[in-house]
C-alpha cells in the first residue's frame, strides 16, 4: 500500500495548534471524566527542509532494525511496528509485555497528574499479551506516525483525535466503537479477571494482527517511511561531543506533586556502567515487566523538550510536536534535547517538519546525534517545568 494521506492536509483545515489530548472512554485518575465527543486540531507545522537526516541503519553484515540497530533479518527490518497506548498510573501497573518494547514513549497525561506509556513493538505479531491498553491522545498519534507504526488503543480523547484516527493517515486499532470508522473487533482487547476494569484491558499480537488484516492495513513500511535515529558504527560505543557525565535522571524531579506528570510517578533512570543500560524506576521501586518480572532497562534516554498548554478548564493537554531549529530553537528552549547513552549527555536540539517525518535530535553544529545500538526511552517534557529536571553524576 501506498502511504496514506499526510495530515497535514487535516491539520491545514483546523484551528488549534498543538497535539491535543482530552477525554476518554474510562476514567483512570479524577483529572480523566469528560464525555468522549469528536474534533480534532492542529496548525499547520512551517513548511520546510528538515535539517539533515538520520542515517539509514544497516549492520556491517546485513541488515540492522530501524528502532534499535542491532542486527535483523531483511524482512524484519522492513516490518512496520505497533505502538500501543499503555496504563501507567499505579493501579495499571505492572505492566504485561512491555519489556520486549524496542522505543518507548513517555507523556504526562490530564491536569499532568500522571503520565502515559506508548510502547513500540518489533516482531509483535508473536506477543501472547500485550496490557495493560488505555485510550489514544493525539499527541501519541504524531510520535507513532515518526515510525510508520501501525497504532492500538483502548478508547480516545474523541474531541481532540477522533478525526486523525478516522483519517486515511493513521491505521488506527481501536478497541471503542464511539466516535471511530474502523473499531476492532470485541476479541481484539479482552479483560483479564486479575484486574479491576478499567486497568485490566490487554491485547496479543495475533488479535492485533487479525485486526490489521481486516483493514487491509500493510505490515512492511510505506515507501515515505524514513529512519528516526542515527546511531554509533557496528562494534563501536557512540561518541557524544562535549559529553558530560550523568548517571542519574529524574524527568520530573525528587520531590512529587508538581504538575509535570513525571514527579506523580516517581519516575527516574539510574545508568549501569557495567552494562551500559539505564534502569527504570517509578513509584518508589523498579518498574518491571508482569510476565517476566525482570526490571525495565534500555540504552539510550531522550528528554525532548515540548511546549505545552492545558487545552481547556478539565485541563486537557497539549504538546507541539513540529518545527524547531529555524524557529530559534536554541533561544526559545522550545525544542531543546537532552540525549543520555553511555552514561553522558549531550544537549541539543530537535526539529520535524512534517507528519511523515520523524523529530531529529541534533547537536549544537546541526548534526544527528549517535545513538548506542539497542532500546530508547523517549520522555516528552512540557518545557514549562524543564527546572524541575534533576540530572546527578
Amino acid at each position: 500500500m501506498m502511504k496514506k494521506t499526510s495530515l497535514l492536509c487535516l491539520a491545514a483545515c483546523l484551528t488549534i495548534s498543538f497535539c491535543a489530548c482530552g477525554n476518554q472512554r474510562t476514567e483512570e485518575n479524577p483529572s480523566e471524566s469528560a464525555q468522549e465527543s469528536a474534533s480534532v486540531s492542529e496548525e499547520q507545522p512551517p513548511v520546510s527542509a528538515a535539517p539533515q537526516e538520520s542515517t539509514e541503519a544497516v549492520a556491517e553484515e546485513g541488515p540492522a532494525s530501524y528502532l534499535t540497530g542491532l542486527a535483523c533479518t531483511a524482512e524484519e527490518q522492513n516490518q512496520r511496528p505497533m505502538a500501543v497506548m499503555i496504563n501507567n498510573i499505579k493501579a495499571g501497573t505492572p505492566q504485561a509485555g512491555i519489556g520486549q518494547a524496542s522505543v518507548i514513549y513517555e507523556a504526562p497525561m490530564e491536569g499532568a497528574d500522571v503520565t502515559r506509556l506508548m510502547p513500540l513493538f518489533e516482531n509483535w505479531q508473536d506477543m501472547d499479551m500485550i496490557g495493560y491498553v488505555r485510550s489514544s491522545r493525539d499527541y501519541f498519534v504524531y510520535c507513532a506516525l515518526e515510525f510508520d507504526a501501525l497504532y492500538a488503543h483502548f478508547g480516545q480523547a474523541t474531541p481532540y483525535v477522533g478525526a486523525m484516527l478516522n483519517s486515511d493517515a493513521v491505521d488506527n486499532i481501536s478497541g471503542a466503537t464511539a466516535g471511530i470508522d474502523r473499531p476492532a473487533s470485541n476479541d481484539t482487547f479482552p479483560r483479564s479477571n486479575e484486574r479491576k476494569a478499567p486497568h485490566n484491558v490487554y491485547t496479543s499480537g495475533q488479535a492485533l494482527l487479525k485486526a490489521a488484516e481486516k483493514f487491509d492495513y500493510s505490515l512492511t513500511y510505506h515507501d515515505t517511511h524514513k529512519p528516526k535515529f542515527t546511531f554509533a558504527p557496528v562494534g563501536e560505543k557512540a561518541e557524544l561531543a562535549g559529553g558530560v557525565d550523568v548517571t542519574v535522571l529524574y524527568p520530573g524531579g525528587k520531590a512529587s506533586g508538581k504538575a509535570n506528570g513525571y514527579s506523580n510517578v516517581q519516575a527516574w533512570f539510574e545508568y549501569n556502567a557495567e552494562d551500559g543500560k539505564y534502569y527504570r524506576y517509578q513509584y518508589g521501586d523498579k518498574h518491571i515487566d508482569e510476565l517476566t518480572g525482570e526490571q525495565l532497562a534500555v540504552d539510550n534516554v531522550i528528554f525532548q523538550y515540548c511546549h505545552g498548554e492545558f487545552r481547556d478548564d478539565k485541563k486537557y493537554m497539549a504538546f507541539n510536536l513540529h518545527g524547531g531549529w529555524e524557529d530559534g530553537a536554541a533561544q526559545t528552549g522550545n525544542y531543546r534535547v537532552q540525549v543520555f547513552t553511555g552514561g553522558k549527555m549531550v544537549e541539543g536540539t530537535w526539529s520535524r517538519y512534517a507528519d511523515t517525518d520523524p523529530a531529529y535530535y541534533l547537536d549544537k553544529d546541526g548534526n544527528p546525534i549517535a545513538l548506542n545500538r539497542g532500546k530508547t526511552w523517549i520522555c516528552l517534557i512540557w518545557d514549562s517545568h524543564a527546572e524541575d529536571v534533576v540530572l546527578e553524576n
